[in-house]
Order: structure tokens, then C-alpha cells, then sequence
């Protein structure tokens, strides 16, 4: 099909309409197809424009989403979509055209397959590299059962760089399950992938030699069950085999136990429906080489597939232009401070190294990597390692700075624990999108971040309240702890406070109380700290007079604060955007009990649920964390106004 946005089908006209489930795909013929194609594309351009979402992804995998639901029996076959991001047109072929206007929503349709919404979506996900874990599972549990359901596992080349990818398909091998693994290469993860892999396939893809003798050694696989004989039979196999080692990644797939097959054009219709449908007849693992193109059909998005991985919405259909009214710039994003700030410390400390998981843009580390990349390393999606490379850079006297989002950093738990810590070695845990995130939902919520480091000895965990706050805070980090020390900052904008340029160094374990009171006093860290002076406020037109601190430090804890506190008011309230199990609410508890005081305590928090996915204020209103659920909590607890 052509580079540019597809001319859309009337209304009269439309196939699109008629698709209810993907049954009603089989009954097309493969110009039909193209068809549902075309218009899926800009059902999803559209779409986007009005509501925001992730956009490149699946604009890159529509010919293949068709192909898949043509040629298999979705929901009995299972169709495993890794990250998920890319299912929008799944969706839309399964039922959810008409729910897609809710997409990501309150209430409304997720952002990524979730086995409650559909019985078309086999598998849950929202992180990387678990779908060909997820379908070998699938289908162990087939081969124990005696079915013959298909399992498909779709994985793009920034998610195969996950080491989880590798063991799976290295028990895929030794299992000898029926399962394909789709490779969708696009060279983009979020930002272009890195590694020894995506230079493999990139060179597979340009390699004009073995495309040329793929092609006849296919040709002449197609004459075996009519014109060649054993012997020619395995010749031939033998030299498909010999090819791929010389030319192709083949040669380490096969090694691992699956057949690799490609690359071939994801955008060609016909091919990939002949490909599948030449898979379906394998009973052993395989996998199929797909290139695609990250926000094919969207020339804006063909050209910054970085920037149109995601957006927000409000844009022409077309040009991509911005239509919505022009807005006054807002405060910088906290992740925007704190790539500044690292860079400004860098550029005076040779020490200074910066590490990410396939997230330059997405933590600001790439204005780090454009000012310092011989000291910048993105390691692909692949959490464990990042963080175990910190501390080998650690260990040699480097200051490594590791940027990577609450929920993804869930993945390295064990080697925060193994080999940072129990070192004691002075790695810095940049942790961005702590708290809620919004309309990416539960995969994406930093909701555990404080309950999981907390109990880990040698660590110093911080919470700014501001952007000044963060910037403190990482000088702090660098120059005045000795061990592991983690940052936790939220995702978006920050409060707009006037940022100094000297960098002051903060008292490790020390709070500050920044409104008096008494009676009650308010306990938060993190941004609601400005929450907590607002419910501050609503409680004073209540006859109340809280006293407000921030703690700043969640470990250690400011224990002589707390005391200080105590000596003035009779009840204590923490708040704060991590699950009340485990967070600093917890803390305070253990500390209050250890003390023997009787003081009550009530905690605020994130619930013990997986939030869902909506606008911040509508989750702040489910969760009870805006004012008003704050304040009921409050009045709830406290028993009257006690001066």
C-alpha cells in the first residue's frame, strides 16, 4: 500500500462495519482485506486524534492484525500481543469497534489486552517480553489437556531484547511445543532499539544475498512434496540450513530450537496470509521475521516514530498539527528537571553515568545522551541488567544513575536486593512515574515502589515535594549518601516553583513541618505534600487547625520529627500515592507502635486493588486521595475539633 494516509472508504461502502468478530473476516477475499486495512487505519488515526493513546505501535501491525484473524480461529487460537500498546486494531476486529470511542478511559475499554474486557484477549499485558513465556505456558497446558488450539506470540524487536524473551524460547526448544513466535522489527522500541540483536536484523533485513537465495530456497521447498525425492528432499533442507547460518539470525533462533522463517513485508497482505498459513501447518516451534514500519500509513508518525509512539490527542487527521487551542506553557515535567539537573552535574563530574531501559526520551536521559553519550547507556528493555550494571559501574568508583519507571523497576527486584545492596554500593534509582499515571491503568501505576525498597537494608529512599525539592534531592543522592539511595517523582508537571541554581544538600532522614497546627497533624511526602496543605485548608473552614509536614524522607524515617509532632497534637494522619500496605503510612505505624505510643493513625493511600485506568482526577476521587475524599477520611477519624 502507499506511504500516505489511506483514502477512506464511504460510508456506503464500508467493509469495516461489517466485521463484528473476526468470522466475518474469513468470508473476504484478500482485496476485502485491504480494504478492513485501510479503514482500521484510520479508524485508529482518527480515534487517537480525539482521545489520545498509543499510535505508532498499532498503525505499524494493522496488515498483520488482519492477516492473524483471518488465518487463525481467535478466541480458541490464542493471540498473545507483548506490551499490548499495538492492540488497538485487534480490538476493533473483535467486537470493540463501537467501545474504541472509550478507549482508555473511566470506565471505558483499557489500553492493552486484558483477559476480563474479552475473551479475544488470551493474555493480560503492559509490560515487555512475556508473550512467548506467557503462550509456551499456553500451550504446555494444550499438550497436557490433548487439544489443538494454536498459540501465537507477537514480540517486537525493542520487547525481544528482554532477557525474559530468550528464556522462553530457550524452553520453547526443549518443550518442542507448537507455538509461533511472531517477530514484529521495527527497530523501535518507545525510541530506536539498541543492541547486538537489532544490528542482526537489521542487517537480515538489507541483506540482498540471502533475500535473493531465501527466495529460491522457498521456491524449491515448494516442489518437495511433488518433484524431489529423500535424498533431494534433505539436500535441500540442508542447504536452507546452511544459508541462514551464513546470512541470517536464523542460525541463533534454530540454535534455541525454533525454525525461523523471513524476513518478510508485515505490509504485504498476501504475503503474510500465505506465511500464516504455512505456520499453521508446523507442529514445533517457529518463528516468523516480520518488518514493519513503527506508525506506517501516518507520515508524521513514519518520520518521528519517537514523538507518535503516544499522544495526547488533538491533532489534524492529515498534517498532524496541533489543532487544540494554543495553551500557556505549563511548569517544566519533573522528569524534564531532573534530566536538566543531571546533566548540570555531570558536565563538572566525570563520574557521572546515566543508565535507561529503552527510555531516553521517556525519563529526559536523552538530553543526557546528547550532551555526554560516551557516559550514557541504554541497555534495551531489560530492567535486571540495567540494574545489575549499575552496580558493576558502582563497584569501580563511578556514579551511576539509574532512570527507570516505578512499575518497570518491579523487574529488577531481585538484583536491587543481590547485588546493590547487599553491597552496600551507591547506585541512584531515578524512579519516575511514582503514583498514578492515569489512562495507562494498573500495568503502569508506580503504586508498590515504596513498599518493596523499604524493607531492604543500606537504603535511603526520598520523595521530593517540588522541582526544587528533586533537584536537592539528586545532589543529595550523589554527594551525601554512600549507599543506595532512590528518588521517587511522579509523572507529569511539577508545581511551577522558581528553580535556584544552587544546589543545596538536604540532612539525610530529616522532614520539615511547613504549616503549624494542632490537634491533628498531616504526614505526607511526594507531591501531596501540596494535597495536604489544600485539605489543610478545607479542614480549617471545619473549625479544625492541622499541622502539615513533609517528611521528605521515607527512609529513614525523621523518628524525632515524629516525636516532636506527637508532644503537639493527639491524632496523626498519613497521606501519600503508594499502597497504604507497606508505604510510608506503615512506617510511621511500626515506628508509633514501636514506642508503645497510643496515638491514633490513620492512613490515606492507594487501596489494596489494582486501580484502573482514567483521568488523575478521577482516579484521585475512586482512590479517596483528592480533598474531598481526604477530608471525609479525616472527618471520619478525628473526633471533633480538639484545640
Amino acid at each position: 500500500m502507499e506511504d500516505s494516509i489511506p483514502v477512506p472508504v464511504s460510508q456506503e461502502s464500508s467493509i469495516l462495519a461489517s466485521i463484528h468478530s473476526p468470522e466475518d473476516l474469513k468470508k473476504l477475499s484478500l482485496e476485502d482485506l485491504q480494504h478492513v486495512a485501510d479503514e482500521c487505519r484510520r479508524e485508529v488515526i482518527n480515534l487517537v486524534a480525539q482521545n489520545g493513546g498509543h499510535f505508532a505501535s498499532s498503525l505499524g501491525v494493522v496488515e498483520l492484525s488482519v492477516a492473524l484473524h483471518y488465518v487463525y480461529n481467535s478466541p480458541r487460537d490464542k493471540i498473545v500481543w507483548d506490551v499490548g500498546h499495538q492492540a488497538y486494531i485487534h480490538k476493533i476486529l473483535t467486537g470493540r469497534r463501537e467501545s474504541m470511542k472509550t478507549n482508555r478511559q473511566y470506565g471505558g475499554l483499557a489500553g492493552f489486552p486484558r483477559i476480563f474486557e474479552s475473551p479475544y484477549d488470551a493474555f493480560g499485558t503492559g509490560h515487555a517480553s512475556t508473550s512467548i513465556s506467557a503462550a509456551a505456558g499456553m500451550a504446555a497446558a494444550r499438550d497436557l489437556s490433548g487439544g489443538t488450539e494454536k498459540m501465537i506470540a507477537v514480540i517486537g524487536d525493542g520487547s525481544m531484547t528482554g532477557g525474559m524473551a530468550f528464556e522462553a524460547m530457550n524452553h520453547l526448544g526443549d518443550t518442542k511445543s507448537d507455538v509461533l513466535v511472531i517477530l514484529n522489527d521495527n527497530q523501535m522500541a518507545i525510541s530506536p532499539s539498541t543492541g547486538g540483536l537489532k544490528t542482526h536484523l537489521v542487517n537480515i533485513a538489507l541483506n540482498k544475498t540471502y533475500n535473493k537465495t531465501r527466495k529460491f530456497i522457498w521456491n524449491s521447498i515448494s516442489l518437495l512434496n511433488n518433484d524431489l525425492g529423500d535424498t533431494a528432499k534433505s539436500l535441500v533442507r540442508k542447504l536452507e540450513d546452511g544459508i541462514k547460518a551464513a546470512f541470517t539470525p536464523g542460525a541463533f533462533f534454530e540454535a534455541l530450537g525454533l525454525r525461523y522463517f523471513g524476513p518478510i513485508d508485515g505490509h504485504n497482505l498476501e504475503q503474510l496470509v500465505k506465511a500464516l498459513k504455512e505456520m499453521q501447518e508446523l507442529p514445533h516451534p517457529k518463528l516468523l521475521h516480520v518488518v514493519t514500519t513503527k506508525g506506517k500509513g501516518f507520515k508524521p508518525a513514519e518520520e518521528n516514530q519517537s514523538k507518535w509512539h503516544a499522544h495526547n490527542g488533538g491533532f489534524d487527521t492529515t498534517t498532524g498539527k496541533t489543532i487544540v487551542t494554543a495553551q500557556k506553557a505549563g511548569p517544566p515535567k519533573y522528569q524534564e528537571v531532573f534530566g536538566e539537573t543531571l546533566v548540570e552535574l555531570a558536565l563538572k563530574d566525570p563520574r557521572i553515568t546515566a543508565i535507561t531501559a529503552a527510555m531516553p526520551s521517556g525519563t529526559s536521559l536523552d538530553l543526557f545522551q546528547n550532551a555526554l553519550p560516551n557516559r550514557f547507556f541504554d541497555v534495551g528493555i531489560a530492567e535486571q541488567h540495567a540494574v545489575t550494571f549499575a552496580a558493576g559501574l558502582a563497584i569501580q568508583g563511578f556514579k551511576p544513575v539509574c532512570a527507570i519507571y516505578s512499575t518497570f523497576l518491579q523487574r529488577g527486584y531481585d538484583q536491587i536486593i543481590h547485588d546493590v545492596a547487599q553491597q552496600n554500593l551507591h547506585v541512584v534509582f531515578a524512579i519516575d512515574r511514582a503514583g498514578l499515571v492515569g489512562e495507562d491503568g494498573p500495568t503502569h501505576h508506580g503504586a508498590f515502589d515504596l513498599s518493596f525498597l523499604q524493607p531492604i537494608p543500606n537504603f535511603v529512599i526520598m520523595a521530593p515535594s517540588d522541582e526544587q525539592e528533586l533537584r536537592n534531592m539528586l545532589y543529595t543522592a550523589l554527594y551525601h549518601v554512600t549507599g543506595p539511595v532512590a528518588i521517587r517523582y511522579p509523572r507529569g508537571n511539577g508545581t511551577g516553583i522558581a528553580l535556584n541554581k544552587t544546589l543545596i544538600p538536604l540532612e539525610i532522614g530529616k522532614g520539615r513541618i511547613i504549616r503549624q497546627g494542632n490537634g491533628i497533624a498531616l504526614l505526607a511526602a511526594g507531591p501531596l505534600v501540596w494535597r495536604a496543605l489544600e485539605v489543610a485548608e478545607a479542614l480549617q473552614k471545619e473549625g479544625m487547625n492541622p499541622l502539615v509536614a513533609d517528611m521528605r524522607f521515607i527512609k529513614p524515617l525523621d523518628t524525632e520529627l515524629i516525636e516532636e509532632i506527637a508532644q503537639q497534637v493527639t491524632h496523626l494522619v498519613v497521606i501519600e500515592e503508594n499502597s497504604m500496605i507497606g508505604g510510608l503510612g506503615s512506617g510511621v505505624i511500626d515506628y508509633i507502635n514501636s514506642r508503645k505510643s497510643k496515638i491514633p493513625v490513620l492512613k490515606t493511600g492507594l487501596p489494596d486493588a489494582f486501580v484502573t485506568h482514567g483521568s488523575m482526577e478521577e482516579l484521585y476521587r475512586e482512590t479517596g486521595l483528592d480533598v474531598v475524599g481526604i477530608t471525609k477520611s479525616i472527618k471520619d477519624f478525628y473526633p471533633g475539633n480538639v484545640t
